[in-house]
């Protein structure tokens, strides 16, 4: 008897997971649609109505499963930049200057190899 409940809930849960996302859908197509069809009405207002949208259109994807899962993502993310140590401006400077360096190596290389073969097909072919 218990699982019947549990599948229930599973799929009342499921069901109202796809309302919240149909409900986000129409919100942002109105949105779109309404900023679209009202051209005539000034732009500040339309924008407002926009960032209105979309506040609303956060909060409400926020409540479902992926949301939330995003939401904590965005969180772990966070906490993991604080983690990084950066370098310093000298190692960053030298890192820097290193890999002008072996561009400027790498391109001499390929001039000299371009303009010897550049030479052998001139000799070759005439």
């Amino acid at each position: 008897m218990v699982a019947k409940t549990e599948i229930a809930d599973v799929k009342t849960n499921k069901a109202i997971e796809w309302l919240k996302w149909l409900i986000v859908t129409a919100i942002l197509v109105t949105g779109i649609f309404c900023n679209w069809y009202y051209q005539e009405i000034w732009v500040l207002w339309r924008a407002l109505a926009l960032v209105g949208a979309g506040v609303l259109i956060f909060f409400i994807a926020l409540t479902t499963e992926q949301g939330h899962a995003l939401w904590d993502l965005a969180r772990e993310a966070r906490l993991e930049i604080r983690r990084v140590v950066w370098p310093t401006r000298q190692e960053t400077t030298q890192t820097t200057l290193i890999v002008l360096g072996l561009i400027l190596l790498a391109s001499l290389l390929l001039w000299i190899l371009d303009s010897a073969l550049s030479w052998l097909v001139k000799s070759i072919i005439g």
